[in-house]
């Protein structure tokens, strides 16, 4: 299934279905009235929404309209908490690499996350604010993952079970406010604005072959100002989403529509080029000896859409979005 959320003048947002093809859309609120209350309530509701889900695929619903993209809000424009991951090792290695830090312990075998703001998502193509210039505008492409509730301790193989719907993030970072954070031993505040959102949220199942092993197989095309800025697949996760959930709950449980982000998506491969700013900066460090490219100025636009191995489009629709002042 897809799903996206409308205003309606609530927190949560008015809740449709969206067609495969990503054309026409229904009004789904009769069966739950948001997205959240869909994820909470999942064994309850997941058959109805199926069955009109159907339906509008078949076009046999009077009531569908045409799909908008640039109307929705965030699929969840709140959650019950939003957990960040750097799963991705290759992003971690390069910025040890290019600043000659001390690698972070078990790097390779417990994953680094963070918890940011989830009170005020964005949507997919509304402009972003941004207090200065001065303080390192970065954008980051990422995946993640919409879940059911995740008791305590659970195993990566029982957290995979609470999946319910995956995700294209733009992970919002000013650069410039990061490091004395990440120093004071008490993590990101000022340096992680809210993140922006796709337009819309599938089941797994919508992915097909893409979606294995835990992970988004897809390659995810990020342009900064009309151009090219990379690709990098999602196949090179090292941490697979369950095992980032059970990351998670080991010493508590995650609620119903909690979301945990993969990190910026990022490859060995330098021709696969990057999906922030801030990766570019350091592979420029280490193969030019400077750094070349400057963060985001107001009036930039970033553009991700991820897409399937053959070019044709994904699932999520498209985030388009120019910086601003605030």
């Amino acid at each position: 299934m897809k799903f996206a959320t409308l205003p309606n003048g609530t927190l949560d947002g008015r809740l449709i279905i969206v067609s495969k093809d990503l054309t026409q859309a229904a009004d789904a609120s009769s069966i739950t009235p948001n997205l959240l209350s869909a994820v909470q309530n999942w064994q309850s509701k997941w058959i109805d929404l199926q069955a009109m889900y159907d339906l509008l695929n078949e076009g046999k619903l009077e009531a569908a309209f045409d799909f908008d993209p640039s109307a929705c809000l965030a699929p969840l424009p709140r959650s019950p908490q939003w957990l960040d991951a750097s799963a991705f090792l290759n992003h971690g290695k390069l910025m040890e690499e290019a600043f000659n830090t001390d690698p972070i312990a078990d790097f390779d075998t417990i994953p680094v996350m963070y918890q940011g703001a989830s009170d005020d998502f964005q949507g997919p193509t509304v402009d972003i604010p941004m207090p200065s210039e001065a303080d390192g505008i970065d954008f980051e492409g990422e995946f993640g993952v919409v879940m059911g509730e995740v008791p305590m301790s659970a195993t990566p193989e029982a957290a995979a079970k609470s999946i319910r719907l995956i995700v294209q993030i733009n992970d919002w970072s000013l650069r410039a406010l990061g490091p004395r954070e990440m120093n004071s031993g008490f993590g990101f505040l000022q340096a992680k604005p809210s993140s922006s959102f796709a337009p819309v949220a599938v089941t797994p199942d919508e992915l097909g072959d893409a979606w294995a092993n835990g992970r988004v197989n897809m390659p995810l095309h990020v342009s900064w100002n009309g151009e090219r800025f990379g690709e990098p697949h999602g196949s090179e996760m090292n941490f697979s989403f369950p095992q980032l959930m059970a990351h998670a709950a080991r010493s508590r449980k995650l609620t119903a529509g909690c979301i945990i982000g993969s990190g910026t998506v990022s490859n060995s491969a330098r021709e696969a080029g990057s999906a922030c700013i801030s990766e570019r900066r350091v592979i420029e460090k280490i193969d030019l000896g400077e750094i070349k490219t400057a963060f985001m100025k107001f009036g930039d636009t970033v553009r991700m859409q991820a897409k399937f191995d053959d070019g044709t489009d994904g699932p999520f629709g498209v985030i388009e979005q120019k910086v601003v002042s605030n």
